[in-house]
């Protein structure tokens, strides 16, 4: 039995397809909090050599890793059924990327080197976009039908 109130389709989130993107989901969560966490390492060492790192790229470094535990939280969420956190997981994955990478295009904002970084880590983010809106996390939680 499910304790989840939240979950009326149960059977829906156990199909092989579910948890096979929930898992994909789970990976994607923890290579984007390596990533994170070595880009935030790479700026220690850049200004620990004595290069030039500015409050953008230090505020940006420390805040991204944050991110992998609300992604984290969010997908267990997903996991247990919770429709509402299946659709900040969705939203999130795909404005993240895209104002991340919107951000670092900004000319003289960041250097080269730190831009790719940064695009590199949201890869992972990337790949939680696409497959929370696959066929079947699509099937485990269909739109809501209005009144």
């Amino acid at each position: 039995m499910n304790a989840n109130p939240n979950t009326a389709e149960a059977p829906l989130l156990n199909t092989p397809a579910a948890r096979t993107a929930f898992a994909t989901t789970r990976t994607a969560v923890k290579v984007y909090a390596v990533l994170s966490t070595a880009a935030l390492l790479a700026v220690v060492a850049v200004a620990g050599t004595g290069h030039l790192v500015n409050p953008f790229m230090w505020t940006r470094a420390v805040l991204l890793p944050f991110l992998a535990v609300l992604l984290h939280r969010l997908t267990r969420s997903t996991a247990a059924g919770s429709r509402r956190a299946y659709d900040r997981l969705r939203t999130i994955a795909l404005v993240c990327p895209l104002a991340i990478a919107g951000v670092d295009l900004i000319p003289g904002i960041c250097p080269w080197w730190y831009a790719a970084l940064q695009t590199v880590c949201v890869l992972p983010i990337l790949h939680i976009a696409l497959t929370t809106r696959g066929p079947a996390l699509r099937t485990a939680f269909p739109k809501p039908k209005s009144r």
